[in-house]
């Protein structure tokens, strides 16, 4: 027997997304695994930092869906800005949908599994830079690097980080945040 498929407005139908943490791809609903302890504390970490700076409006942490290329993803932080900021709050679901203006910054920390580094590294990146979302941020415990894509012509240009560098946001210049203190916020 051959399980059908879901619509894009099907998933969106159903009484599921951030809270059950579950993203949508290729017509399957995937559950997404909890999260690890060290991963929670990366994403509130830059919660705090971006917090320091934006105001509390523009950032949702793990509990807003994104709809990219008939997808829907769930990052682990977004800076959505003002305007998008002010569609939201009219919305009786958290869901970013393709009409809506790309959130300035999404951040996925890379859960240490195969699926999730592919996920992050592959396929959320051609989604996220076919959404025109201006900077992508993976954040990869495990590699101890944070990689920040910014948008050019329709592409991500490239930066890895690691050790002692700093980590410095094209879009929020007055943020500045020692790599090392991002993989390990507790230390």
């Amino acid at each position: 027997m051959v399980a059908t498929k879901l619509s894009l407005a099907d998933f969106l139908s159903l009484d599921t997304g951030p809270e059950a943490r579950c993203e949508f791809a290729d017509g399957e609903v995937i559950e997404m695994p909890p999260e690890s302890p060290r991963n929670i504390l990366v994403s509130l970490f830059l919660l705090q930092q971006f917090l320091q700076i934006l105001p509390l409006p523009w950032l949702r942490r793990m509990d807003t869906e994104i709809v990219v290329s008939g997808r829907v993803r769930i990052p682990d932080l977004l800076v959505l800005g003002e305007d998008l900021a002010a569609l939201l709050e009219d919305t009786g679901r958290s869901t970013i949908t393709e009409d809506m203006p790309a959130p300035l910054l999404v951040v996925e920390v890379v859960f240490p599994d195969k699926a999730s580094e592919d996920r992050d590294y592959r396929y959320k990146r051609s989604e996220y830079a076919a959404r025109g979302i201006p900077e992508y941020w993976i954040v990869d415990p495990a590699k101890a690097t944070v990689t920040v894509l910014t948008l050019v012509d329709g592409l991500y240009e490239v930066q890895e980080l690691s050790g002692t560098a700093m980590l410095k946001s094209p879009q929020f210049p007055t943020l500045s945040l020692a790599v090392a203190k991002v993989l390990s916020p507790t230390s």
